[in-house]
């Protein structure tokens, strides 16, 4: 394995093929929804790399999947650029979730948490309302909590689960969106996290990908029906990223040694590298972007 982790300088230019490590990567199984602090190697979410340029300045945002990964990502940068964050996860990460918090008060700006479930709709209804109690507001949305679990054969797909990924990936973001609007002001933003999966389906992610593909068209719709209030749509396309979701049952095992090597740059994506992504379509810079998707799968495919 080659490459390192620790990029304290992003702006310093170098090969984009060996900026992070490449595979191969050990095996390394874990229950869902995987530990940030058991992966190998470990993730840069920007927690020691990303600088903050003042584009968020006094926004409010909440962030769904915040703990780990490229919500976590999200939540750090925002802070750096002058926004509160409230942070949405599952109970059983809120060690992960805590850890991020402090890295958002220590950028100056308040965190709020808001542990639970969002299969369940009147959860994301009352997060939304303390979200926006707390934090006086809401400007930015980022609905980005996701649920991928390989499975090889549709004889091996459950009810169970695929009912699981379409309330994780899709009603949640349908019942938080509709919670949200209301407080959003002309100028907010929302931002959902689609996937390559959206064009490229792995035939292990019968459930997941579908749910993809609804995002990405939810985004689009979603941007023709708000336009008139002044409030903008738009999606991040990841493509293979490093983070909990994978290990834990997202890929199979003899998938993670090799994870990423099918792209052009030979390597997964890090969180950090899809922080200003969010950024972008979250603040005044962006504001002639709505209904795109912008798309970071390391070359596999244009969006």
């Amino acid at each position: 394995m080659s490459g390192s982790s620790s990029n304290t300088d992003p702006y310093r230019m170098r090969d984009p093929r060996k900026q992070y490590p490449q595979p191969p990567f050990p095996r390394q199984p874990q229950g869902a929804p995987g530990d940030v602090h058991r992966m190998d190697p470990a993730p840069d979410h920007g927690e020691q790399s990303y600088r903050g340029a003042g584009r968020l300045p006094g926004r409010k945002a909440l962030v769904t999947g915040a703990d780990s990964g490229i919500g976590r990502a999200a939540a750090i940068a925002f802070a750096r650029e002058g926004a509160d964050v409230a942070l949405v996860f599952l109970p059983s990460e809120e060690q992960d979730a805590r850890e991020v918090a402090r890295l958002i008060e220590a950028a100056g700006r308040k965190a709020v948490l808001l542990p639970g479930d969002m299969k369940d709709e009147a959860f994301c209804q009352r997060m939304v309302a303390d979200a926006v109690q707390q934090l006086g507001g809401l400007d930015i949305l980022v609905n980005n909590a996701g649920k991928q679990t390989a499975v090889k054969d549709i004889a091996e797909l459950t009810t169970e689960q695929f009912d699981a990924t379409f309330k994780t990936n899709v009603y949640a973001m349908f019942w938080i969106t509709k919670a949200a609007l209301p407080h959003m002001p002309a100028g907010a933003a929302i931002i959902n996290t689609t996937s390559i999966q959206a064009m490229q389906p792995s035939p292990t992610l019968l459930d997941y990908a579908p749910t993809k593909a609804a995002i990405m068209n939810f985004t689009k719709a979603l941007a023709k029906q708000v336009a008139e209030k002044g409030i903008r749509v738009n999606a991040v396309a990841p493509g293979p990223f490093w983070t909990p979701l994978q290990p834990s049952g997202g890929q199979p095992q003899e998938k993670i040694e090799e994870f990423g090597s099918e792209t052009l740059l030979g390597r997964p994506g890090q969180p950090a590298e899809l922080a200003a992504a969010y950024v972008l379509l979250a603040s005044q810079e962006a504001s002639y972007m709505t209904g795109e998707v912008i798309g970071a799968t390391g070359g596999m495919t244009p969006y």
